[in-house]
C-alpha cells in the first residue's frame, strides 16, 4: 500500500538555477516523496491527455521510489507507455543483471502497462538498434523522466568523457568508464569488475532534456560528491548532471547522506 497517510518533512530546500532540490532525513522518506510527486504528476497528465510516456532509470537507488510509485492510487497504468535509460551491450532482456529486467521486477510486474519498450542489448547491429529506439522515443513527447545520478555525475550512461549537451543523437553506444563499471560492483549488481560489461546503449543528454518534467532520485553517501558537483559546480559535461539546472521543470530528491557536502543548514 502507498504510504499516503504518513506526512513527510522536508529538512531543507535548495534552488540552483532552475533545479529545485528537496532534502529528506533518509532514503525512505526521499523515496516516498519522489513516488508521491511522480504519482501526482502522472495522474495530472492522464487527466489532460489519453496517453502518458515515461522514462525510468534502473538502479538500486530507485528502489524506494519505485515501490511507492507502483502503489500510488488512481493511476491508469494501462494508458502509460514506458522506456528505460540504458542497457548493457551483450545482455539479454531476461538476464538477471539487465536494466530492463530490473524495471520489470521493481515496477512493471505490479502494474498493467500499455507498453514497455526495451533496448535490445543483444542486437547484432547496435547502430540500427539505437535508431529503432530513437524512432520510438520520437513518436510523441516524453511527459516524465525518472532518473538518478551516477557517482561520477553521469546521467544514464553519459559519463563525462562522452556526455554531449548538444548531441545530435538520441540513443548511442558508449564505452563505460572504469568509475561507472566500479559503481555497478558497489551497487551489488555484479560480483566483480570483470563481470561488468564494457559497453552500453544509452539515451543521450538531449533526449533526456526533452522530457516535460524530470524527477531525479539520489540517495546515499556514495553520491555526496556527485550531488555537490551537480549543485555547486559549473554547468559542464565534466559533471553531466549539472545540465538538469537548465531544465524548466526538474526536481532533485536527496537525503542527508547524499546532500552532506552541499547543505546550507546544519540543524
Amino acid at each position: 500500500m502507498a504510504s499516503i497517510d504518513r506526512p513527510l518533512q522536508v529538512v531543507e530546500t535548495l534552488r540552483v538555477d532552475n533545479l529545485r532540490t528537496e532534502v529528506y532525513a533518509n532514503r525512505t522518506d526521499l523515496g516516498l516523496a519522489a513516488g508521491r510527486a511522480v504519482g501526482r504528476r502522472l495522474r495530472e497528465v492522464l487527466q489532460q491527455q489519453r496517453q502518458a510516456r515515461l522514462i525510468f532509470a534502473s538502479a538500486p537507488s530507485q528502489n524506494e521510489f519505485l515501490a511507492e510509485l507502483r502503489d500510488q492510487p488512481g493511476i491508469a497504468w494501462d494508458r502509460v507507455t514506458t522506456f528505460h535509460l540504458d542497457e548493457y551491450v551483450g545482455l539479454s532482456a531476461d538476464s538477471p543483471r539487465s536494466f530492463s529486467r530490473f524495471l520489470v521486477e521493481s515496477l512493471f510486474l505490479h502494474v498493467q502497462l500499455a507498453a514497455f519498450h526495451t533496448l535490445d542489448g543483444l542486437a547484432v547491429d547496435t547502430a540500427a538498434e539505437c535508431r529503432r529506439y530513437a524512432a520510438l522515443l520520437a513518436e510523441a513527447p516524453i511527459d516524465i523522466l525518472c532518473c538518478g545520478i551516477g557517482e561520477n555525475g553521469h546521467l544514464a550512461f553519459n559519463d563525462p568523457p562522452v556526455a554531449d549537451f548538444a548531441d545530435p543523437l538520441s540513443v548511442k553506444v558508449v564505452d563505460l568508464t572504469l568509475e561507472s563499471r566500479e559503481q555497478q560492483v558497489h551497487d551489488g549488481t555484479f560480483p566483480n569488475l570483470a563481470a561488468v560489461p564494457r559497453q552500453a546503449l544509452t539515451l543521450t543528454i538531449p533526449a533526456l532534456m526533452r522530457a516535460g518534467q524530470v524527477h531525479c532520485v539520489v540517495p546515499g553517501p556514495s553520491k555526496a560528491t556527485a550531488v555537490r558537483d551537480t549543485l555547486r559546480g559549473p554547468v559542464s559535461p565534466d559533471c553531466p548532471a549539472t545540465v538538469l539546472r537548465r531544465h524548466a521543470a526538474a526536481w532533485l530528491y536527496v537525503d542527508l547522506d547524499s546532500a552532506a557536502l552541499c547543505r546550507t543548514r546544519r540543524d
